[in-house]
Formats: C-alpha cells, structure tokens, sequence
C-alpha cells in the first residue's frame, strides 16, 4: 500500500477487523457497514453455517452483485469498475485475514 495508508477498525458480525486502506475511512466503514448487513442476513437465511460458511456465502452475494451491475454498466464508465475492483480486494483482505486468523486459532488449541 502506498505510505499515506490508514488503519480503519470496522466491526462485521461482530468481530473488529483493523482494515489498512488508503481510501477514506469513512468510505471503509461504510463498506464495513454493508459487508456486516450481508452478513447478517446470511445468518438469518443459514442460522446454523458457521463463520466461514457464512463470509462465502456473502462474497457470492456480493459478488453477483458485482456481475449484475457490470453487466448494467456500460464500458465507457470506467470509475464503476476501479471502485468495484478496490472492493473486491478490500473483502479478499478481509476474508484471508479471518482464514488467517481462524487457522492460527485452530492451531493454538
């Protein structure tokens, strides 16, 4: 990342995830916000899915999401897909920093 990164700490499902970003943090946070209603969601659908079954499931969503609305964006705009890529690799961040972490937990016990 370039030097002028910050760390924003989000909460999704209610764990904090220190996120090191250089977009604004308050567009983090809203990013943080939706990934966390996803989520949520989810887990009302899927109550019983662990935490890893339910962050797949919510990449698919947004995911398709993301295919839904490219497919609706013409390819003249490309801002709309620079934001949707910063977002994909925003919610990659996330989920390897929640594999990393349940896999270092595993390994403790």
């Amino acid at each position: 990342m370039a030097d002028n990164a910050t760390i924003v700490t989000v909460e999704i499902g209610g764990q904090p995830y220190p996120i090191r970003s250089t977009l604004e943090p308050a567009y983090v946070a809203e990013l943080a916000a939706y990934v966390d209603r996803k989520l949520r969601a989810a887990s009302e659908v899927a109550p019983t899915a662990d935490g890893l079954s339910l962050a797949v499931l919510v990449a698919l969503n947004v995911a398709d999401e993301l295919f839904r609305a490219r497919d609706q964006q013409s390819s003249a705009n490309g801002s709309f897909n620079e934001r949707a890529l910063r977002l994909e690799q925003l919610l990659d961040g996330v989920l390897a920093e929640a594999d990393d972490a349940r896999l270092s937990h595993a390994s403790s016990t």
